[in-house]
């Protein structure tokens, strides 16, 4: 039961230091789950992250909840201990939002108008950009280091071929130069990739 605690911290200390919502949450799950505790292979976590955007709902929870549950059953719990840690990661990575919402109600009418609140809200927007940015970045490539030379090495598990590129290229530039919604980007993406693999 220690790993359904260590579950729920990891994933609460997540939800607590987690700005800008479910996309930029990701690279802090991949990081801590797959890079620092070694609970999922990458390989996992990138099947993870996409269940997570295709089910209703946002997917750094979604991704929690599939996680908790992953890590779970690797480790030779039954279904329902398993379904406890899809629990456990679920509350936690919420919780800290729904602490610091109530905190912050009580101050925001007071405080909404600072120019040093609206400073620190106008910093995180990069930040946030970033972080999803390195979201979509740990999906694609593994990161080593050679000293102080960051090696760079394609997950072949996520891009095995010219076609799985050419599809990632072709999503983007739908999702930049079109109106299209990402939803129907991403439905059309999977039929062609059950097409052509």
């Amino acid at each position: 039961m220690s790993l359904l605690l260590q579950l729920f911290w990891t994933f609460f200390i997540i939800g607590l230091f987690n700005f800008g919502g479910g996309g930029a949450m990701i690279s802090l799950i991949q990081t801590q789950v797959v890079t620092l505790k070694g609970w999922i292979s990458e390989e996992t976590f990138a099947n993870i992250v996409a269940v997570s955007q295709t089910t209703p709902g946002p997917i750094g929870i979604n991704c929690a909840t599939y996680v908790g549950y992953q890590v779970m059953a690797d480790n030779g719990y039954g279904n329902v201990i398993a379904v406890l840690g899809s629990l456990s990661t679920t509350v936690a990575i919420v919780l800290p939002s729904f602490l610091i919402f109530f905190a912050l109600m009580k101050f925001y009418s007071k405080f909404h108008t600072s120019p040093v609140f609206r400073g620190v809200m106008g910093a995180l927007t990069p930040v946030v950009a970033g972080m999803i940015g390195a979201a979509a970045l740990i999906l694609m490539f593994h990161v080593g280091f050679d000293g102080w030379v960051p090696q760079f090495e394609v997950i072949r598990s996520n891009f095995p071929d010219w076609r799985s590129w050419a599809l990632f290229a072709a999503a983007f530039v739908l999702s930049m130069r079109t109106k299209i919604s990402p939803i129907w980007i991403i439905v059309i993406s999977g039929l062609v990739g059950i097409l052509i693999f």
